[in-house]
């Protein structure tokens, strides 16, 4: 940690006033962006944004931390490689850090028709800005540091995607830098206080009902994760949305820098170095539904002997700590955004294993939506009524949905 970086941050929190222009329900990454950029970019800032435990500490302090844009879309691949050029500005933007670091993101091939997909998608990336070249093997064993080119025998590297732009950051920091900025343009956010109820009259929202008290707005956007369907029941929408728990861990400290991305959806896991030098590792989300936020041993054991086959370097490693978040899946896997049936309720959900990626394009996108009432072109194929107009979205691109 640099102390003097964490003195500079500075959080003023308030007391909810009456009534606001916008209500945003949670204070995770996505509904502080969505305020920041409403008050930064469009000048409202009689914005609330009301979280019920504290910010970040829901699934935006559960992830881990990649940010990327080599989806296999365009529309996905347009929408994330937005996201990760304004993650690269964001430092200076806020003039806070967010730890931000670019290693690559390889994602590993060890069959033939893995090179033929990855070789596509290195092709829809390139042509809809995302800066992704497929590579042999031997640029592999060069370039990724410990690795085992023919791990278990049967899983030999047969090439991968590179996508040059794969970065990390530092989750809380990035919430603490979007939370302060709005702050300091006058947004109220609000900790330990739940929405209770959203009020309509005639199709419109009226107000929203807290532990707090009512307040009277016009325009609530649900950005929370893990009880999207909650809060559109309030108002009588439902999502195409289920929810799963997707788990994570950290190692103790490995010494040597590990700068790659890896992923690889044939051995079920990727990894990459945090900031701390802990060696971080995920996975594929449970199969079963739930909210439940319980690790368990199952999920260690069934991938840390594909990473120590890939990697032997880290049998030498041992699990620090471990935790679980809750994964928003779409039927498409892709996200759902804007408004709905109900004037004036807005959603920003379905973001799945790949919603830390999304924050910044996601808020900057959802205040334009509000401060100008049009749809802008970046999310409108990711509309609520795609599932009813059949214009789904099918992407898998990330190895936490397999």
């Amino acid at each position: 940690m640099n102390e003097f970086w964490e003195a500079k941050v500075k959080l003023r929190w308030a007391e909810l006033a009456d009534s606001y222009d916008v209500v945003v329900i949670g204070g995770g990454g996505h509904g502080l962006s969505t305020a920041y950029h409403l008050a930064l970019r469009h000048g409202i800032t009689k914005v609330a944004v009301i979280e019920k435990s504290y910010i970040g500490g829901g699934n935006s302090g559960r992830n881990t931390t990649v940010i990327r844009a080599n989806y296999g879309i365009p529309e996905a691949v347009r929408f994330y490689q937005r996201s990760l050029e304004l993650y690269e500005n964001l430092e200076a933007e806020t003039d806070r850090w967010i730890m931000h670091r670019v290693g690559g993101n390889w994602w590993l091939v060890h069959t033939e028709a893995g090179r033929r997909t990855e070789q596509a998608r290195a092709a829809v990336n390139q042509a809809f800005g995302a800066k992704t070249d497929f590579v042999e093997p031997e640029v592999i064993a060069r370039e990724i540091p410990g690795i085992n080119m023919n791990p278990l025998g049967q899983f030999p590297v047969m090439g991968a995607s590179l996508h040059h732009g794969g970065a990390t950051a530092r989750h809380d920091r990035v919430n603490w830098a979007l939370a302060e900025g709005a702050m300091r343009a006058g947004v109220d956010i609000v900790q330990d206080v739940e929405v209770t109820g959203i009020n309509t009259s005639g199709g419109k929202v009226v107000g929203v009902e807290t532990t707090a008290g009512p307040i009277a707005t016009e325009t609530v956007v649900s950005a929370v994760g893990g009880h999207a369907t909650r809060m559109a029941d309030m108002v009588g929408v439902r999502l195409p949305i289920r929810t799963h728990p997707l788990q994570a861990f950290v190692t103790n400290h490995y010494e040597r820098k590990f700068d790659p991305i890896i992923a690889s959806a044939d051995l079920g896991f990727y990894v990459s170095q945090t900031a701390r030098g802990e060696m971080l590792g995920g996975a594929h989300i449970d199969p079963e539904p739930s909210y439940s936020r319980r690790a368990g041993h199952h999920f260690v054991n069934s991938i840390a002997r594909n990473m120590v086959a890939l990697f032997p370097f880290m049998s030498g490693l041992r699990v620090l700590r471990q935790w679980t978040g809750t994964c928003d899946m779409s039927p498409d896997y892709t996200p759902v955004m804007g408004v709905t049936p109900v004037n004036g309720f807005l959603i920003t959900t379905g973001w799945g294993t790949w919603g830390f990626k999304a924050i910044p394009a996601g808020g900057e996108a959802m205040a334009q939506l509000i401060a100008t009432g049009e749809t802008p072109e970046l999310i409108a194929p990711f509309a609520l009524d795609r599932f009813a107009r059949d214009r789904t979205l099918a992407d898998r691109s990330s190895s936490g949905t397999h």
